[in-house]
């Protein structure tokens, strides 16, 4: 179990990232259409998984906008923008803020997946959603790259997870 703040308050994950050289878990993701996605689905391309509470924070919004904004420079590469939002506040986020270079998609159906990855909050007010995490995997879904962000109001290190691509 691994520990972050909310707030400067301490709040518990259920377990621990995957490491480095590991197979990410599988997930059954479901994009704004409804139609599922597996990570199996992006076989053959890096994929990066930027984790968060929720899509309607600040921060969280904010962390899709500038992986947005830098999704153009990636090549080969899916990014991936996680919560257990309703796929309908995913598009309607998406539509309004012009969201078009990566993939909102929700855990709503598969809530466990946030169990795999050892990144469900276990105490604290956000309790059974997601702490904030970027993992980046390679093209075989081997993790290349992990941030579990210490506080869940600050941004993830973008350029930290890019770099690795």
């Amino acid at each position: 179990m691994a520990q972050v703040t909310l707030g400067g308050n301490p709040v518990q994950t259920n377990g621990e990232l995957p490491k480095p050289g590991e197979a990410c878990p599988p997930m059954v993701l479901i994009k704004n259409d409804l139609s599922e996605l597996s990570l199996q689905d992006l076989r053959g391309k890096k994929i990066i998984l930027n984790i968060f509470p929720s899509i309607d924070t600040p921060t969280c919004s904010k962390s899709v906008k500038i992986f947005n904004q830098k999704a153009s420079a990636t090549t080969n590469t899916v990014i991936l923008c996680i919560s257990a939002d309703l796929p309908f506040a995913q598009k309607r986020f998406c539509g309004s803020e012009g969201i078009e270079n990566v993939m909102a998609v929700s855990t709503f159906r598969d809530p466990s997946s946030l169990d795999r990855l050892g990144v469900r909050l276990t105490t604290g007010k956000l309790k059974d959603l997601a702490a904030r995490a970027v993992l980046v995997l390679d093209e075989e879904g081997k993790v290349i790259h992990t941030e579990l962000v210490s506080e869940i109001a600050n941004e993830p290190n973008y350029e930290s997870a890019l770099s690795v691509l």
